[in-house]
């Protein structure tokens, strides 16, 4: 069911979550998310997620009317002229189109296990603060064929609305999950059998062409400013660097998930 509403103000209290889309936290409590750009919002409308509301010019109305008339769920689409949208800050670059849908349940560990699909290839992020990265690193794990993401209690959340964008909409085909012990829930990774393998620097010795992606794995990321965490680390089985010459100490987090995910894939016959 669609209704339409036109309106030359911002002010409409239904409209509050677009009005404070730098409130990210305040959104992720309430279990929401905004999803901003053509791409992006293309890519929302093709899944089962609820969609509260569009936000809309009269052109990207006439675009996409159809398919939010096809939708089980009511959908509200508000329409503004293009000027007053381009006060909210930075929209001019996002073509006009915006939508505000639920934060899907979490998924578990439990249903990636049940599903049968082996080998498996999981990734976790601890400390990852930017919503960008995090975004990206998402888009690389839809790319790659990750079945499983893991942000652990010190990263960014995946339904911030910049990393929504930066995933380019991967992350809605993505299962994620939050935890508030990365390090233990790693632990547990390693006691089912499932390699914790570190995307760690200084590794000594091992880098990644030598380490064995074809096996149940979860590769660890660690933050942008200082790579994994000491707690973290200890739980993972191995630590695996990408070989670079001594004058480069790391890589951006987003380009090392790039590199270790085409690895996996290459050793598992994939790339």
């Amino acid at each position: 069911m669609l209704t339409i509403h036109k309106t030359d103000t911002l002010d409409l209290p239904e409209l509050e979550p677009y009005r404070t889309m730098r409130r990210a936290a305040e959104h992720e409590r309430k279990g929401i998310f905004v999803a901003e750009g053509e791409k992006v919002v293309q890519r929302l409308l093709n899944t089962p997620f609820e969609i509260i509301s569009v936000l809309v010019t009269e052109d990207w109305l006439a675009r996409i009317e159809g398919r939010l008339r096809e939708r089980t769920e009511h959908v509200r689409a508000y329409v503004a002229p293009k000027a007053l949208l381009e006060t909210m800050v930075g929209f001019q670059l996002y073509h006009g189109v915006l939508a505000l849908a639920k934060i899907p349940p979490p998924a578990t560990l439990e249903a990636i296990l049940s599903d049968g699909s082996r080998p498996l290839l999981l990734l976790a992020a601890d400390g990852l603060t930017s919503a960008e990265n995090l975004g990206v690193v998402a888009r690389n794990c839809a790319a790659f064929g990750v079945q499983f993401l893991i942000t652990g209690e010190t990263c960014s959340s995946p339904w911030l609305r910049r990393a929504v964008r930066n995933s380019m909409g991967g992350i809605f085909h993505l299962p994620t999950t939050r935890v508030a012990n990365l390090a233990a829930e790693l632990s547990k990774l390693s006691h089912r059998g499932i390699a914790v393998i570190a995307a760690h620097p200084h590794a000594n010795g091992k880098t990644l062409s030598q380490a064995d992606l074809r096996q149940d794995c979860c590769i660890v990321l660690g933050s942008e400013g200082y790579g994994i965490s000491p707690q973290v680390l200890q739980s993972c089985s191995e630590h695996v660097a990408v070989p670079m010459p001594w004058n480069v100490d790391s890589l951006n987090v987003s380009s090392a998930a790039a590199v270790f995910l085409y690895e996996a894939a290459r050793q598992r016959g994939l790339a």
